[in-house]
């Protein structure tokens, strides 16, 4: 099998214990629940939180957490660590070019990194290595088998990367119950312990991705209003721009993978002890950098206003004001910085809770779906409804985007539009899955390609092709083309090769909003001209084949309309003068198609008595 992983399903065979994971950027969690309350499990030398670091060593041998954590100074492009940032992605994105100990292998397609151990190894394996380890602490601490598990996954994840994580799941030996993402998760957890209701704003910054998403908590119902994040921005960008500092001030433009390795981790020791100390040292090359709350506070403030957008966006998209929010939930280790803690505070006009372990609060909700779906006694308690992150459509002609299942549509979710042939005799047709928020498809992000073929030759506008949007509950999509007239289908599981650029998702957003007005004016002047190459192939078909009804007069001057019209089309900046000109030549052909109309009938009759009528 090709790209993919078999997995025999034997109903008989006993699952063992079912887990929730949060497989972090930073740090990964395993929790259970245990006598009807979920609990994080010993993952790492007893500690709860299991570094998400992975050692390959020369022998072949891999380590991971606090050990292969010791192991990066010395073996820094051996070490991998926060590979998620990297999950679904290709060597184009800008996540590989940020200052980092990686050494990547070249080729096409998803990233690969160069270990010296062997051959390079993908984000999806050492994910997979990480699951791995999480899954043996379960089953220790269990003394059985643990073969079920719900991952929990960032909301904006798109579907390259939360394919990444499904079979970095499988690789680990594991059956993913469940997507789950992470607000949600957190959510879950915080509603189901405490017991609220109404609607809550989960603010969720870990060590590489941002979260925001509104949450309306009823009687069990866990609904997602809105969500918004960006899936490159956490505590590790914090770390660079310490490290970047540092760096500025040795005068060094081009560290060593070892120095950026070193200093990374120093940088990061400096932040934690930020969160309670007035002021921190990094050791440096013999020198120490001292750095103030204060300094570090200026540092991030970008990156805090970039959260701030995605919420602002957020209470937009759900149509809600602060005023109707029940609270504000912290969620990942980065939200422990006491500026990011004041910034919600300013931003959503109160104090976030906090009295759950933001670093634990998404794998213990992971652990309470894992029982739901698990624990036949509970499986009718709670329904989840999430919602995807952004808009997916289709390409028509002209290259404009049809939008089949808007953003923030709750899933699973199913739609489905019907296009026609656009020629005569037209026997396939090119299907291209777009994801975002803009008109055009040069705009929007390219999700799959795909031909149905053997549609029966039909005059233009006759083939009807229904295409159906199917969207899972771990927010998978899969495309169905079937043509209604032969029933001939096509079908795909949308796996692109890589994920979205760090900016992307932001981009696509904001870009709709800014290019609303001057989107919808290219959307109706390409309309226009679809429609009017649709009208000239027609009318130049009928010239040739019924050209015989017009006087020379006649055809001379349609003709020459039809000239004009295709002059205009080509050069037209403006749809309502090219509708104007269509509509005109729509009139000016009336008495041609009565002629033709006319002359078909004729046909249709000769040698037939009025009585068989």
């Amino acid at each position: 099998m090709n790209g993919g992983f078999l997995q025999i399903h034997d109903p008989l065979k006993p699952k063992g214990h079912a887990v929730g994971i949060d497989l972090g950027t930073t740090h990964s969690l395993v929790a259970a629940v245990i006598n009807g309350k979920p609990k994080c499990l010993p993952a790492d030398d007893e500690h709860l939180l299991l570094p998400s670091v992975v050692n390959y060593g020369r022998d072949g041998g891999v380590i991971v957490g606090r050990r292969a954590v010791a192991l990066a100074p010395q073996h820094p492009t051996d070490t991998l660590k926060s590979v998620k940032r990297f999950m679904g992605k290709s060597l184009n994105d800008a996540e590989t070019r940020k200052l980092g100990s990686y050494q990547f292998a070249e080729g096409k397609g998803v990233v690969r990194f160069a270990v010296s151990g062997g051959q390079p190894v993908t984000p999806i394996e050492v994910s997979g290595e990480i699951l791995r380890a999480l899954k043996r602490r379960a089953e220790s601490h269990f003394a059985g088998k643990v073969e079920q598990a719900v991952i929990t996954v960032p909301a904006y994840f798109d579907d390259a990367q939360r394919q990444a994580t499904k079979d970095a799941g499988r690789l680990a030996g594991l059956e993913v119950l469940r997507l789950l993402n992470e607000p949600t998760a957190a959510a879950l957890a915080y509603g189901l312990d405490k017991g609220s209701q109404g609607l809550f704003a989960v603010y969720d910054l870990g060590g590489g991705t941002f979260d925001i998403s509104l949450l309306k908590l009823t009687d069990g119902i866990f609904e997602v209003k809105s969500t918004g994040g960006d899936t490159a921005l956490g505590g590790d960008d914090f770390d660079r721009l310490i490290a970047q500092a540092v760096l500025e001030q040795h005068g060094i433009t081009k560290p060593s993978f070892s120095q950026v390795a070193t200093l990374l981790l120093e940088a990061k020791r400096a932040k934690e002890a930020l969160t309670t100390a007035d002021r921190a040292t990094v050791a440096f090359e013999g020198k120490s950098f001292e750095l103030t709350r204060a300094d570090f506070d200026k540092l991030i403030e970008p990156l805090l206003q970039r959260t701030g957008v995605s919420c602002r966006r957020a209470l937009r998209d759900a149509g809600v004001n602060l005023s109707e929010l029940a609270g504000v939930v912290l969620v990942g280790g980065s939200t422990r910085v006491p500026a990011v803690r004041r910034y919600v505070a300013e931003l959503f006009g109160r104090e976030p809770l906090g009295d759950i372990d933001p670093d634990q609060v998404v794998a213990l909700g992971a652990a309470v779906q894992a029982d739901l779906l698990t624990n036949v006694e509970r499986q009718d308690e709670v329904l989840l409804l999430d919602v995807i992150p952004l808009s997916l459509g289709l390409e028509t002609m002209g290259g404009v985007v049809e939008k089949v299942l808007p953003r923030n549509t709750q899933v699973p979710a199913g739609a489905a539009q019907v296009f026609t042939t656009f020629q005569d005799g037209q026997n396939a047709m090119d299907i291209h899955v777009v994801q975002g928020e803009r008109e055009m498809v040069a705009d929007c992000r390219s999700l799959a390609r795909f031909r149905l073929t053997g549609i029966p030759p039909m005059p233009a506008g006759m083939g009807r092709v229904e295409v159906k949007f199917q969207v899972d509950a771990d927010g998978i999509l899969s495309v169905t083309a079937k043509e209604q007239t032969s029933g001939v289908t096509q079908k795909v599981s949308v796996k692109p090769t890589h994920g979205l650029t760090d900016e992307e998702i932001e981009e696509m957003l904001l870009a709709s909003i800014d290019h609303a007005e001057d989107d919808m004016e290219r959307r109706l002047l390409t309309e226009q001209k679809v429609e009017a190459a649709r009208m000239l192939l027609d009318a130049e078909k009928q010239l040739r084949e019924n050209g015989d009804l017009l006087s020379d007069e006649e055809r001379h001057a349609f003709s020459s309309q039809l000239s004009a019209l295709k002059q205009l089309s080509e050069s037209a900046t403006d749809h309502s003068a090219l509708k104007a000109a269509l509509t005109a030549l729509d009139e000016h052909s009336r008495p041609f198609v009565e002629r033709i109309m006319n002359r078909a009938i004729s046909k249709a009759v000769a040698g037939h008595r009025v009585e068989e009528y």
